[in-house]
């Protein structure tokens, strides 16, 4: 089993199932990779909202990480819901001793029921941790509050790019139209467009399957672009049995 391609999710603990690392461990598991994990918040929560989020202490955040990566071959990291600063420093510090592992960070902001889940002051580091990542994979709204500039999707992702991203994924699910188009941005690389028939079927925890999918196949080598398109024909197969 250890030889298995293993994936580390960090991200926040869903009591429906229907989000965070719950997604993560059922998609990993759909790609045939191993999940180790690192919880870094407990939440209430059933499939209309969130009734209450626990921040896990960071210290034990980094513990849980160092653990999964002294005991199994990881082989890309995925980061969901960080909640607080502290954490996101935290989780920077690991990275930091591990540069050569993909990691793909998506920027967990607010619930799909509208809730917060990150703290106010937590939006600067959270953008310094992009330069930690492989990729980053904000939706519309996600990207405005980032970039924190108005502009076109191309200059607000450039934005980040400039802020140190290697690479962003910016989701179209939000956007409108017959198709649902995602765009990767790579410094150097021109823009990649992936568009899939937009649907009217709607699904919790999209975010954290695409991103969790993305890195289930960098781990297991594919390069970026390959990576990206398999995992968002996974989420669009997903969608169309709902």
């Amino acid at each position: 089993m250890n030889l298995m391609p293993h994936v580390l999710a960090v991200a926040g603990s869903d009591s429906s199932g229907g989000a965070g690392i719950v997604r993560d461990i059922e998609t990993l598991a759909a790609f045939g990779v191993k999940a180790s994990v690192a919880i870094t918040a407990v939440t209430v929560q059933t499939h209309l909202g969130v009734e209450h989020a626990d921040p896990v202490a960071p210290d034990r955040v980094a513990q849980q990480m160092r653990a999964a990566l002294s005991a199994n071959p990881i082989a890309a990291i995925k980061i969901g819901m960080l909640a607080t600063s502290a954490t996101i420093f935290a989780v920077a510090a690991v990275l930091a001793d591990h540069p050569g592992i993909p990691v793909v960070l998506d920027p967990v902001l607010v619930s799909t029921s509208g809730r917060a889940l990150l703290a106010p002051d937590a939006t600067v580091p959270l953008l310094e941790l992009v330069s930690s990542c492989t990729l980053v994979t904000p939706n519309l709204p996600e990207l405005s509050v980032l970039a924190a500039s108005p502009g076109s999707v191309s200059s607000q992702a450039r934005s980040l790019l400039t802020a140190g991203a290697r690479a962003v994924l910016v989701k179209g699910g939000h956007g409108d139209g017959v198709e649902s188009t995602d765009i990767l941005f790579r410094v150097g690389h021109a823009d990649q467009s992936f568009a899939s028939p937009r649907l009217a079927a709607t699904m919790r925890g999209t975010g954290c399957m695409l991103a969790s999918a993305i890195a289930a196949r960098l781990a297991s080598g594919d390069p970026l672009s390959t990576s990206v398109a398999k995992a968002k024909a996974f989420v669009h197969g997903k969608l169309r049995q709902t």
